[in-house]
Parts: structure tokens; C-alpha cells; sequence
């Protein structure tokens, strides 16, 4: 994976084990991971070992990070990279910050008359140019289901994202997609979205409204629902689904109804 060596790969997957019942337990956290494959669960299994020996976890004091929350947040990292192939896709970044809650984060924004703003804002997650990605333990932990809310995801689609330089909802895409394609999909919904809002501020939107703040986030907020409720996005906005799909190389959504086809729990989301 990456661009280890087989040698490298086996010796580090060999020195770092992960027990069956702990695995089992990480996984029943994680019920959007639910209907994946047995080589894909093999797959992730052995990615967030490689992931953790890559990436320094560092938790500021009132987080408690053992080897089960460290896997927790390492699989959910990994979930986009699942047939993305051995690339080194999150590169240019060495450390994860955990902090015990929201934090402050002072903002600059420099408006059309020239007048250049400066505020803190409270933010859950941040992703840094060549810097580090940083998230509230809280978000972490509710990450993991259906709910259409991922943190982990939302915040390392923005690595994928500044692949290519500057977040601006552009990640490198694969050969066999578009840029003019992806463009064009990706402004329309992001127009109607903040159509929406300009219409109402307060409007029940089909997803997060964060999404309307740039391009960047609409890519990461869509990012996360793909995943998390792919359901949702298909219905509102199915172009946007498909793109996602073409870069993601996954279904979620097949999962999902696979799941809904066979299991009553799962029937809530239709």
C-alpha cells in the first residue's frame, strides 16, 4: 500500500496484529461499513494498520485514544480510499491533532471592496495545506453510521482535495473521467443549494447547509453523505452521486439497499 514495499508491508502488518474480537468490535461501531466484502473488510483491516504506522495521532489532554479508538478513526479514513488503489492519495500530511471539543479558530476573509475581516470561529475539523488535519474527538466518535455526518471523511476529503493545490472542490480525477463533466455537475448543485438559501437562510435543505459555503466544503459535505447517506444525496442530487461514484469507485448506495432489502433495521432509511 502506498509506496511501501511488499517486504515493508508484511513486516509492518506482522509487528502490529489486530485480535479478531477487537476488530469485531471496531466494525460494530461502524455500521456504514455494514454489506462491504469479505476482501474488502480484509482490505481495510490491514489499511488502518499501515495508516497508523504512516500518520502520528496526536491527543491533546481529555482525549483518551487506546488501540480501539485509534482503529476507529483509521478505518473510517481509509473507507474512500477502499478501490482507489495503492497510491499514496494522502500524502503531504504526517499528523492527526485530536482535541477534546470544538475549538477556535481565528479566520480571515478579504471581501470585493478590499476590506480584509478577521473573526474565530468554533469548528469541529480543520484540514491544513501541507499541515496537519485537525478534529474534536466528539465528531469522531459520532462518525460511523448513516446519519449523513462524518467527520473523518469530511475532513480528509479536503486532503484529497488539495491533491491538486488550493481546496476548491477539484481533487485529481481518474483518467477515465472529466473535468468538464465534473465541473459542470458539481456547480449546478451547488447553485441550487445556495439558491435555496438565498431564498430562505433558515430553509430545510436536503443536506448540510455548510455544503453552500464553497466549493471546497460542497465537496467534502457531499463526500460524506455519499458514504454515510447516499440515499439522501442520490435523491437530491443524483448527478453529483454519480460523480462521486466515478471517483469513490464504490456504490454505498447498493450497499445500503442490499441492506434495506434484507435486513428491517436498515428499511427506516427508504
Amino acid at each position: 500500500m502506498w509506496s511501501l514495499s511488499a517486504w515493508r508491508r508484511r513486516r509492518i502488518l506482522a509487528r502490529h496484529p489486530i485480535a479478531d474480537d477487537l476488530w469485531q468490535r471496531v466494525r460494530h461501531q461502524l455500521s456504514f461499513l455494514d454489506g462491504i466484502g469479505t476482501d474488502e473488510d480484509r482490505w481495510l483491516r490491514e489499511a488502518s494498520v499501515l495508516f497508523l504506522e504512516d500518520k502520528h495521532l496526536t491527543a491533546l489532554p481529555g482525549v483518551e485514544l487506546h488501540q480501539e479508538q485509534r482503529l476507529l478513526l483509521a478505518v473510517q479514513a481509509q473507507l474512500p480510499l477502499l478501490h482507489l488503489g495503492d497510491l499514496n492519495w494522502y500524502r503531504g500530511f504526517h499528523e492527526i491533532i485530536l482535541y477534546p471539543d470544538d475549538f477556535l479558530s481565528p479566520q480571515r476573509h478579504r471581501d470585493a471592496a478590499g476590506v480584509e475581516h478577521e473573526w474565530d470561529a468554533e469548528h469541529s475539523g480543520e484540514a491544513w495545506q501541507h499541515g496537519p488535519v485537525i478534529m474534536a474527538w466528539p465528531g469522531v466518535m459520532a462518525s460511523g453510521g448513516w446519519e449523513g455526518y462524518n467527520l473523518v471523511i469530511h475532513e480528509l476529503a479536503h486532503k484529497l482535495d488539495m491533491l491538486n493545490g488550493d481546496a476548491n472542490g477539484l481533487p485529481p480525477l481518474h483518467a477515465d473521467m472529466r473535468v468538464k463533466d465534473w465541473a459542470t455537475v458539481m456547480q449546478a448543485a451547488y447553485d441550487d443549494l445556495n439558491r435555496q438559501l438565498d431564498r430562505n437562510p433558515d430553509a430545510e435543505t436536503a443536506i448540510d447547509p455548510y455544503a453552500a459555503e464553497n466549493p471546497a466544503e460542497f465537496f467534502a459535505v457531499t463526500s460524506e453523505y455519499f458514504f454515510s447517506a447516499p440515499d439522501l444525496l442520490h435523491e437530491s442530487y443524483p448527478q453529483v452521486y454519480a460523480q462521486l461514484r466515478l471517483f469513490y469507485r464504490q456504490d454505498p448506495l447498493g450497499r445500503l439497499r442490499q441492506l434495506q432489502a434484507h435486513d428491517p433495521v436498515y428499511q427506516a432509511h427508504d
